[in-house]
């Protein structure tokens, strides 16, 4: 009961501190916090201080892009497209923190001041057969494809291939983000029945080192940060992920080495995995609308400084897009694709980069040693069955790969 009597003790002695407030002591505290609301509501504007011209120029030339996380590799791709496109007040890229790949194509359907998004090609094929958005093939299209982002499973001791992992805990980061989707449905595809776990990889690292998970799903452009900067500890490792006829839609072989995470893979060796390709995606602005004229500049610019970006000092990924690579099941937007005609009509050499995108369906590769010939369609990848490599040469991704690599040797 002494709780009670404290309470109401409170109680009487706020009411009588209200009652015995003179009437004007009321007032002056009503009018003072009427006073500031209307502060509030009347506070003068840009405009209204003869800064109307200034924010016009500040606004009209703005373009908003949905990146990712800040431990992801998305967010760092969208600032140095804002430092390498920045022409102050003719163009200014505004990277925006985000859910991730997922959300980001929600964010470009429907955030206020989003031009442009960052996300995964297989991401938009859940957008397609969800049907959550209508219409989705003409609302967003994409700009380019950009670099490939490889996948990691990094695990625990005991386990040594994705096998072990059925029936145990993964985590695959925050719902909306790339791993949160592309991880349930590469195990889908697989057969293997996981316990998905959605929270912060970084609270998922120390869950594995005290057994509560087994393993996570990681997607990013190596090197990913958050695996680069992982110190060593025993018995963390990466598992193999084999590139196979079920992830030809989409999916790519690559190869992790030393060199690329020299505190989880011992020198001299490497570890298979797969990728996916990562999209420049924009929403299909109406022509002649604001947005429109916004994204337009975008985009000559991205295709004419285009080289900036390959500059040593930004991310090394840049240097293997090919700007006039297509992406399964997406529709390159009018501009880019006017803008790619273009260049290639005046230099058919300049309509595609230097670089192929990651050995974007080539086998991955193996120990170092003397440069080998370059590997038919047809031929057998070491460590694939035939069936494998049959599959892997009919992949759309891989028979464009072949017509860049022909195109170039002619051209070297």
């Amino acid at each position: 009961m002494f709780w009670f009597r404290y309470a109401l003790l409170g109680l009487l002695v706020s009411l009588s501190a209200v009652v015995g407030m003179r009437p004007s002591e009321a007032q002056t505290g009503a009018a003072s916090r009427g006073a500031a609301e209307a502060g509030a509501r009347n506070a003068p504007t840009a405009a209204a201080n003869g800064e109307g011209v200034k924010a016009a120029h500040i606004n009209n030339w703005t373009v908003g892009i949905a990146a990712g996380l800040l431990e992801g590799s998305f967010i760092r791709f969208a600032s140095e497209l804002a430092k390498a496109l920045d022409d102050g007040e003719n163009l200014r890229i505004l990277p925006i923190v985000t859910y991730g790949a997922v959300e980001n194509i929600a964010d470009l359907l429907y955030l206020k001041g989003v031009d442009i998004a960052i996300t995964h090609a297989d991401v938009f094929d859940l957008y397609k057969k969800s049907g959550e958005a209508k219409n989705v093939e003409q609302r967003i299209n994409y700009i380019s494809q950009m670099h490939n982002t490889e996948f990691y499973v990094l695990a625990r001791s005991d386990i040594n291939s994705l096998q072990d992992l059925e029936g145990k805990k993964v985590g695959f980061h925050v719902k909306g983000s790339g791993p949160s989707v592309t991880g349930p449905m590469i195990f889908e595809r697989l057969g293997i029945h996981v316990e998905p776990v959605y929270i912060n990889h970084t609270f998922a690292i120390e869950k594995m080192k005290s057994g509560e998970i087994a393993a996570l799903f990681q997607l990013g452009a190596k090197p990913n940060d958050l695996l680069a900067k992982l110190k060593p500890e025993p018995g963390l490792h990466f598992v193999p992920l084999n590139w196979g006829p079920k992830f030809s839609d989409y999916y790519l072989p690559a190869t992790l080495t030393h060199d690329d995470y020299p505190n989880l893979i011992a020198p001299g060796d490497s570890v298979d995995t797969l990728a996916v390709p990562v999209v420049l995606a924009v929403y299909n602005w109406p022509k002649n609308s604001d947005r429109f004229r916004r994204v337009e500049r975008f985009v000559h610019y991205y295709f004419e400084r285009f080289d900036k970006l390959k500059q040593p000092s930004f991310h090394p990924k840049w240097k293997e897009i090919n700007l006039a690579a297509r992406v399964p099941g997406w529709v390159r937007y009018s501009v880019a694709d006017e803008v790619l005609a273009a260049t290639a009509a005046k230099d058919p050499v300049a309509a595609g980069p230097a670089g192929p995108p990651t050995r974007p369906a080539g086998p991955p590769a193996r120990a170092a040693g003397p440069p080998a010939r370059a590997a038919g369609p047809a031929e057998t990848v070491a460590g694939r069955s035939n069936g494998d490599t049959t599959a892997l040469s009919n992949s759309p991704l891989f028979q464009e790969f072949l017509e860049w690599r022909q195109k170039n040797q002619k051209n070297q």
